[in-house]
């Protein structure tokens, strides 16, 4: 039996070592009567082209993605769930302009594929409102915010310093801030919308935070705290912690006394420890259940109720497992 993804219509079979070695070919086509399209004898070849910068490789891709729709669609919500978040964003891109959109079902999805990276399923969450969203543009932002930190940053540079290039960059110069006036609002959830107004909720920010932080090779994490989400960063002998609706402001560990309601000790130790990306996608649910019921949209709190649940009943089949 020939490869089940070979094309009955090719009328040469090309080389895949040319393919991983040049990264590009011609992608021939007849005179208006018939298309050919470039396949591939695996779908890891695929992936070594995903990120490739030439408009034929990616419109060849895309064409070939076309013609083989079911598996197509597959493979790329597989490398969009992913932990490699550097794929997950060119297969995220791929499936918008293939218009393979489903916005409530592609979360849910992602919810029971326990594969969990912060900003795909972010922007999958935005989907479920928003689904002509278009997340390139918006990674294409979030890339220049971190370029903008690279240009500050001197070298060798401690985590506090990098912290304060972040602050000065995200907080000053592009002028993110705290939804003070409009909390309840929903856009305040939607990681596209706080990016184009420069407000959101506590969590919103943070997440912006942190990959923004990553985008520049700095880890840090989301931390849980009851009543307003933080950021830390384990990255000295004692933690930190950075408060994005206060603008990046920098607190010790003591200082977080007043955030538990007590002095950490092991009760309370484990709200200063980071959360998981599937409690950060639950809390931001939860927050646009309680924002969509005070606006009497009973459909989208239920949507969001319902997410809320599969997050847990998955969770809760994992542990079980």
């Amino acid at each position: 039996m020939g490869d089940p993804f070979l094309s009955s219509r090719i009328s040469a079979k090309p080389n895949l070592a040319d393919v991983k070695n040049k990264r590009e070919y011609n992608w021939k086509m007849s005179n208006q009567k018939k298309k050919q399209i470039c396949t591939f004898s695996s779908w890891g070849a695929v992936t070594t082209l995903l990120d490739d910068e030439s408009e034929i490789v990616r419109g060849g891709l895309l064409q070939f993605l076309k013609n083989t729709p079911e598996e197509g669609k597959k493979f790329l919500l597989g490398i969009s769930q992913g932990q490699d978040s550097y794929l997950a964003k060119h297969a995220q891109n791929m499936i918008e302009k293939l218009g393979w959109i489903d916005g409530a079902g592609d979360f849910l999805r992602f919810i029971r594929s326990l594969r969990y990276e912060l900003e795909t399923g972010w922007f999958l969450l935005d989907r479920t409102v928003y689904p002509d969203l278009e997340t390139s543009t918006y990674t294409f932002f979030l890339d220049q915010l971190a370029d903008r930190c690279r240009e500050l940053l001197l070298q060798p540079s401690n985590p506090r310093g990098t912290c304060e290039v972040l602050n000065r960059v995200l907080f000053h110069e592009f002028g993110f801030r705290g939804a003070r006036e409009n909390f309840e609002d929903t856009d305040n959830s939607f990681l596209h919308r706080v990016l184009d107004r420069r407000e959101g909720l506590p969590i919103s920010l943070c997440t912006i935070y942190i990959l923004v932080a990553r985008r520049i090779g700095f880890e840090l994490d989301p931390i849980g705290t009851p009543g307003r989400f933080m950021v830390g960063c384990f990255a000295e002998q004692h933690p930190f912690y950075i408060d994005c609706w206060a603008g990046g402001r920098i607190m010790e560990l003591e200082q977080m006394e007043d955030k538990v309601g007590m002095l950490p000790d092991e009760e309370s130790g484990a709200t200063l420890l980071p959360v998981t990306v599937a409690e950060t996608l639950t809390r931001a649910c939860r927050n646009l259940c309680r924002h969509y019921g005070a606006l009497d949209d009973l459909a989208k709190e239920r949507l969001f109720l319902s997410f809320v649940n599969e997050f847990e009943r998955v969770h809760q089949e994992a542990s079980n497992a």
